[in-house]
Order: C-alpha cells, then structure tokens, then sequence
C-alpha cells in the first residue's frame, strides 16, 4: 500500500509539472517539433533578406553607373572621323561636328544626331544619301564622344544640341531641320522645343515616347521610373512643336520596340506622318530604306508634301 502511495503521489507531482510548465506528456516531442519550425521560418527570412539586400545593392548600382547603360561612347581624334568629303564643322579648332556639302544649289540644311553607340563619323551614310537631295548635311557630335571633351548626360547633351542647332542657322539660315535615331531622337525632340522657331521639321528614326517606358520594357523588376536621371521625354517636348514630324518605327526592334515610336506618333499634332520599317531592327534600318523613301521623307520634313 505505501509503495502504490509513492507511486500515485509521484506521478501527480509529475502531472503538476506538466501542468506548470504548460505541457502534456509527449512535450518534448510538441517542444521540438515548434523548435524545428520556427528554425525553418528563421532561414526563409535570412533568404528573404538576403535576396531583399541583393535587390537593394542591385539598383543602387544600376542608380550610380546608369549611364554606362545609357551612352557608349567612342573616342577617336578629328584625322580618324575625317573622310569621304566631311570635314570638321563649324572649324577645327571649335569641332562641334562633321559637315558634307551638296554638290549642286543647296536645298536646306540637316543636324543629324545619332544614336548612343559609336561616334558621329560612323554616321557617314547619312551624308551620302542627303547630299544626293541636296542637302548640307552636319553630323552633330556629343559631348564626350569622338574628340570632344565633357560629361555625357541629358542635360550636357540637350544644351550642346540647342547651341548647335543655333549656330548652323545663324552660319546657314533656313530651311534647317533635324534629324534624330535612337538616342539622337530624343536629343533632337528636346532640342526642337526649345529651337522651334529656327526648324522647318524632324525626322526621328526608332524614336521612343519617354525613356522610361523604354527602360521598364528590358529592366520589369526595377523601378525605372524612380532611378532614372535622364528623362527624355519626347511626347512633353513635343506637345506643342506644330511643325511637320515623321517618325520611323523599325517593324522588328527589340531595342526600341515600334510600340514606343507608334506612341510617341500618336501623341503629335498634325502635321505628322508615320512610317513603318518592314522586317528592319534596330540598327539594320539603313539597309531597308532606299532613294525613294529618303526623298519623300525629307519633302514632307521641309514642308513640300501634306
């Protein structure tokens, strides 16, 4: 009797620890198998904030070195990009650009600004077909591209282009029209707004709507909007610009997809006109265009056809 005392009392002093300590018999079990998951738990969020600091580290570098994304300058001396009739423009010793001079009465003068690669003496083919519609035609050059010194960036870059847009009218007078590809576009929407009254019309080749539609496009998971410092905002440039536009969308660009030129069409005010590349990309354009559609292109720019 004394034995089955003990062990009755024994077992309820048992029980009353349980009850104390807020288990049951088979605790240890329920003990480990919450510490198990909330181990688990703790190393889903070391993932997540692991991936969430890499995310982070990710657009701050994207945010600082953003224009290594943006501009790929080439740099070359004035005796490299000299050929084939261009020369130095408006001088030498002030190189703001290449000029090439039609061989017969000059009809008008073209600024061409190129794209975002390269340097403007890479541009020689619009010089050939230009001149052949007797246009003089001036190869504007960017700062920090080819010989030209300085830091590259919307800002430095709209400036340059306005003073170069100023300086040819005043050396060349009217008809002066601009024409723009890619970056160049852009470059020539911003510098338009702002030169209106000295511009027969542009012609903007794989142009975009705003940059940042563009950068969406082949960043999704970053906030483009946010980190961008160069806006590029052709449609707001545009708005109001009220002289002949054509813009040319390439039918297969996957780098300035023809849906953002179409938008940047639809958002002009007459008189406008849009043309589509057929199977042309990016940067094979050229080779998809011939006599025939430089010669409407330029009439309708300058005003001759509606």
């Amino acid at each position: 009797m004394a034995a089955r005392h003990v062990t009755r009392e024994g077992t309820a002093r048992r029980e009353a620890a349980y009850a104390k300590g807020g288990v049951s018999r088979g605790g240890n079990r329920y003990k480990t198998g919450e510490q198990k998951a909330l181990a688990e738990a703790m190393k889903l969020t070391g993932i997540i904030l692991r991936l969430v600091i890499a995310y982070l580290v990710a657009i701050a570098g994207i945010a600082m070195f953003q224009d290594r994304l943006l501009y790929f300058p080439a740099k070359a001396t004035q005796a490299d990009m000299i050929s084939g009739g261009l020369r130095a423009w408006p001088a030498p010793q002030d190189f703001r650009g290449l000029v090439a001079e039609p061989i017969g009465p000059v009809r008008g003068t073209a600024i061409v600004f190129h794209g975002n690669a390269g340097h403007a003496g890479h541009r020689a083919f619009y010089a050939k077909a230009l001149t052949q519609l007797g246009l003089r035609v001036i190869l504007a050059e960017y700062p920090g591209y080819g010989p030209r010194e300085g830091a590259v960036g919307e800002q430095n870059l709209v400036a340059d282009a306005e003073q170069s847009v100023a300086l040819a009218h005043s050396l060349h007078g009217a008809p002066l029209l601009l024409i723009g590809e890619s970056l160049g576009a852009a470059v020539a929407a911003a510098a338009a707004a702002r030169q209106r009254d000295k511009l027969a019309g542009l012609l903007l080749i794989t142009p975009w709507d705003r940059l940042e539609n563009v950068g969406t496009y082949h960043y999704p998971w970053l906030p483009v909007k946010w980190l961008l410092r160069d806006r590029y905002d052709s449609v707001t440039h545009l708005a109001s610009f009220g002289r002949p536009i054509l813009v040319a969308v390439a039918e297969r660009d996957t780098i300035v997809p023809a849906r953002f030129g179409t938008a940047l069409y639809e958002s002009l005010a007459e008189p406008k006109r849009l043309t589509v590349l057929k199977a042309a990309e990016h940067n094979d354009w050229i080779a998809r265009v011939d006599e025939t559609w430089w010669r409407e292109a330029i009439s309708f720019v300058l005003g001759e056809l509606r």
